[in-house]
């Protein structure tokens, strides 16, 4: 040991190591705890088996206890992490009740050597911890409480996408065939902004109201989106079941990928929010002919100010199975630029949007901010990227790469349960959109389908004999076509359209007996006027109660972060005793196969081995009660 010595301060160093306990150490002590009390690690040790050709000396719970701290820790690479818990390896695996840690090269054999059973098992269990201790609230629950006050459950399911880049190789007769380690992982696909040749994509499911990971489903390329969202539907109906909700009040956001007719017919009786990508259906008659009434109503985006006009379409038949669609068609001047989103027809940008909800629940604008709001789900996988990023590559196996994911989804599930009982902050009340007052006339927010006045005489026309044309005109009996010519607001809110024909055509006309007031001495042209009623929707304002998603995570991430840690390893009790002086059992001897049993015992830690005591500072007293902690 030496030491400089100054006039106040006096440096010393010494040769003999002594690494310090990583930042993270702190935070996976409570985290694994809290697994252990609830018994999660011993169901992932009964439930998730896998048997390997070559078995070693470790099973599934030792990689798992892995992961679970590289998902926790935040380290970039799983060199770093190694770098870091290579001192602290006896501490680590004691937490998990395991004996010793897993070589870097032992636990890249085991990922690459996973099949789909354990790893659908290990997402099983997953969703079942989740839903044994849900984040809800049975005096004031979170959801979103639509204008007449029903409550549903939002749910968010989108896509990501990793890009991984190739390296440039000669391709010559006298080389073999190059062989790429993320060719069984990654395919092309759509990149988007991100560089790169190949890419995976990966399904996520999130509650938007307790911000919690229900599923990852991982693919090549762009992904088996139709499979994937069916798989997604059933991990919501499994949650839904759970807190006695029935699907009709299930809401799922979905972006303009699943927009056609074929994707929502597997929805069922969910209800649902989605940009529609069939522009093909612009050209529909009943489409075009609402597109030359007047609009429901005008949108504005708040952070962009761009206003859509927006066009509500209740009720389409727009396939022979006989179901109807919803649809809103939203409208602004084109730019200078082409749209990135919707299709330009004579500087004009139509966007589609489909949804089953009730017109007189949601008006047109409801539904517009209920989808743009979405956009808080890329936060979400924003917050995820920086504290794990499960979209790094942790494995070059398809079910080894699946296996990563769940497992940092699950992470980020248990930091939320934990900060949330640390910081016990209630739920939050937003009005997502005020009360629905009396409106003046010509400016309701929806519109009913327009309708026509009987007839003034038995034999006559009505102005049910005049069939509205795409074109905004209506076609009289005779052929004939009548413009619009006039829009005149009623007292009651209704907006009358007054059309008109041409006096040229009624004079010669041989229906006019029967059109005309006047019969053959008729001097005006005929007059046909459709009234548009306000739709009628209900009172109540749009709620939208949910829990803070970074603040009480975080406040989990940074609790003893900080914060002096004590590690200390005592003796064991009894010295181990050397194996190759034992007795062998015939069926050692003859190498029988292990049960899973025999299998687990092999790295478990023995009640004499060696004692580990940690110290945790700076945890409350009320959190560590809830953890059920010692307390100095």
């Amino acid at each position: 040991m030496t030491s400089i010595a100054y006039s106040s301060i006096n440096i010393q160093s010494c040769a003999q190591s002594a690494p310090a306990q990583p930042c993270w150490f702190g935070e996976l002590t409570v985290i694994v705890h809290h697994m252990q009390r609830h018994g999660v690690l011993a169901a992932i040790e009964e439930q998730v088996r896998f048997a390997r050709r070559r078995f070693g000396h470790y099973d599934v719970i030792d990689f798992v206890a892995v992961l679970f701290g590289y998902a926790i820790s935040g380290e970039r690479t799983l060199e770093a992490f190694y770098e870091q818990m290579t001192p602290w390896a006896s501490p680590f695996m004691a937490l998990f009740g395991r004996d010793r840690l897993p070589a870097r090269s032992t636990l890249s054999r085991f990922l690459a050597s996973l099949d789909q059973a354990p790893v659908e098992a290990l997402r099983t269990q997953f969703l079942a911890d989740l839903l044994a201790r849900p984040l809800t609230s049975e005096e004031l629950p979170g959801g979103l409480w639509d204008r007449q006050g029903d409550h549903l459950l939002v749910f968010d399911v989108d896509g990501t996408r990793e890009a991984a880049r190739q390296r440039a190789l000669p391709q010559t007769a006298d080389r073999p065939a190059p062989v790429r380690r993320l060719q069984q992982l990654c395919a092309p696909g759509y990149t988007g902004r991100k560089r790169g040749e190949v890419v995976r994509s990966r399904t996520t499911i999130l509650q938007a109201h307790t911000h919690h990971w229900l599923a990852s489903f991982g693919n090549p390329g762009n992904g088996q989106y139709r499979l994937e969202l069916r798989r997604a539907l059933t991990a919501i109906e499994t949650y839904a079941q759970a807190i006695h909700l029935p699907p009709s009040r299930l809401l799922v956001r979905l972006d303009g990928q699943y927009g056609t007719r074929a994707v929502l017919t597997d929805l069922g009786e969910m209800r649902y929010v989605t940009r529609g990508k069939d522009y093909h259906l612009l050209d529909q008659a009943e489409i075009q002919a609402r597109l030359c009434l007047p609009p429901d109503q005008p949108f504005t985006l708040p952070e962009s100010g761009m206003v859509r006009t927006l066009y509500d379409c209740p009720n389409l038949p727009l396939d022979g199975g006989g179901k109807r669609y919803r649809i809103i068609v939203a409208t602004h001047p084109a730019g200078t630029t082409k749209s990135r989103i919707g299709i330009t027809r004579d500087g004009v940008v139509y966007e589609l949007f489909f949804t089953n909800l009730a017109p007189t629940a949601f008006t047109a604008a409801d539904v517009m901010a209920l989808y743009l709001h979405r956009g808080s789900f890329e936060p979400a996988l924003w917050d995820e990227d920086l504290e794990q990023d499960p979209d790094r590559w942790c494995s070059h196996a398809p079910w080894g790469q699946e296996a990563w994911q769940i497992i940092s989804q699950w992470i980020w599930n248990l930091r939320l349960e934990l900060g949330q009982q640390l910081l016990a902050e209630p739920v939050r009340t937003t009005e997502f959109a005020p009360a629905h007052q009396e409106q003046a006339p010509g400016s309701a927010s929806g519109y009913a389908p327009a309708t026509a006045a009987s007839s003034w005489k038995a034999g006559r026309f009505s102005g049910k004999d005049f069939a509205r044309q795409p074109d905004g005109t209506l076609r009289c009996p005779a052929g004939a076509s009548l413009v619009l010519q006039e829009r005149r607001p009623e007292a009651n809110g209704s907006l009358r359209l007054v059309y008109g024909a041409s006096i040229r055509n009624c004079r010669p006309c041989p229906l006019r007996e029967q059109c005309q007031w006047e019969g053959h001495a008729t001097a005006k042209p005929r007059q046909v006027s459709l009234l548009l009623h306000p739709r009628a929707i209900g009172e109540e304002p749009l709620l939208w109660r949910d829990w803070s998603r970074r603040r009480s995570r975080r406040a989990c991430i940074q609790l003893v972060r900080y914060q002096r840690l004590d590690v200390a390893v005592h003796p064991a009790l009894v010295p181990p005793c050397d194996a190759s002086s034992g007795v062998l059992s015939r069926a050692q001897r003859a190498h029988m196969r292990l049960t899973f049993h025999e299998r687990r015992a092999r790295n478990e830690r023995t009640p004499t081995a060696a004692l580990v005591r940690i110290t945790l500072f700076g945890i409350p007293e009320a959190f560590a009660a809830f953890l059920g902690l010692e307390s100095m």
